[in-house]
């Protein structure tokens, strides 16, 4: 099986890099330079030039403040790419899989998130994001959207790192406790992906969008004491637990994040990965790098 996937070095891509070899996959991933989600015709003549059987679009304008004050080149690469490359990949009847997000609902409700709940994007990325979906679908071709959050790694930036690093600095942490989600280990994606673009290759793939995220639920700063707990640092900080109003920020966040994972374990097998697992095993391979 040959994927070409759109990402390098995002925190997914490594991962996909990392794991499709152990699968006997041969993967291709496309840094900037060779496709430029800011040119999505560019990104729609890879596709149609390529001899992959899968494509994967592990690329995206993921800096949520940044993208209030540039939601033209969020628009592009979230939505017009991904739509580009999606009706090229459908030309061609090849299955396109996307990474989405949980910001394309309004975190008003009460219970996990479904597949077929009503989407009300608060912020620019989510907005452009759920473009990217609406013009995927409109595509018509096999196709599989991944709705995932919280994502950490050792790659890149995100959440686990951040406070691994001020940790180290200060005592005292606040951190916002009214935001409920599922973290999600990029390497936990990046094996979901392979599942379904192998459930594909052999003609069992079902098209649609999928719930996939980090089991159980907790709040930014639950998560933050677990990665005190699980780090090696000589002196753990203490956490302080805030409201979002006391931490502004240019794109408002969903209170609610916790996506319901069901659909994709019934259609493809693929549960829920326990987070603090993940946590544990990503914290060692960061600590040994140090």
């Amino acid at each position: 099986m040959k994927i070409l996937c759109f990402g390098q070095t995002g925190q997914v891509a490594i991962e996909l890099m990392r794991n499709a070899p152990l699968i006997g996959a041969d993967i291709l991933c496309l840094g900037r330079d060779q496709a430029d989600l800011t040119d999505p015709q560019a990104c729609a003549a890879r596709v149609a030039e390529t001899d992959a059987d899968i494509i994967i679009n592990a690329a995206a304008y993921t800096a949520v403040d940044a993208a209030e004050s540039d939601p033209a080149t969020a628009q592009r690469v979230n939505g017009d790419a991904p739509g580009a490359m999606a009706r090229a990949a459908a030309a061609r009847n090849i299955p396109f899989l996307h990474i989405s997000t949980d910001y394309v609902f309004d975190g008003a409700s009460p219970r996990p998130w479904r597949e077929d709940d009503p989407v009300a994007p608060l912020c620019i990325y989510g907005a452009t994001k759920l473009d990217g979906e609406r013009q995927i679908t409109a595509a018509n071709g096999p196709h599989v959207i991944l709705r995932t959050a919280w994502v950490y790694s050792a790659h890149g930036k995100n959440f686990v790192k951040t406070m691994l690093r001020l940790g180290a600095e200060r005592e005292i942490l606040s951190v916002v406790a009214d935001q409920q989600g599922g973290p999600t280990a990029a390497h936990e994606i990046a094996k979901a992906l392979l599942a379904i673009a192998c459930a594909f290759h052999e003609g069992r793939g079902r098209n649609g969008i999928f719930h996939f995220a980090g089991s159980p639920a907790r709040s930014w700063a639950d998560f933050a004491e677990a990665i005190f707990a699980a780090s090696s640092l000589p002196r753990k900080p203490a956490v302080t637990r805030i409201a979002s109003s006391a931490y502004p920020t240019p794109a408002k966040r969903p209170a609610n994040s916790v996506l319901d994972c069901t659909r994709i374990r019934d259609v493809y097998g693929i549960g829920q990965p326990d987070w603090r697992t993940g946590l544990v095993r990503i914290i060692s391979e960061l600590e040994t790098k140090a």
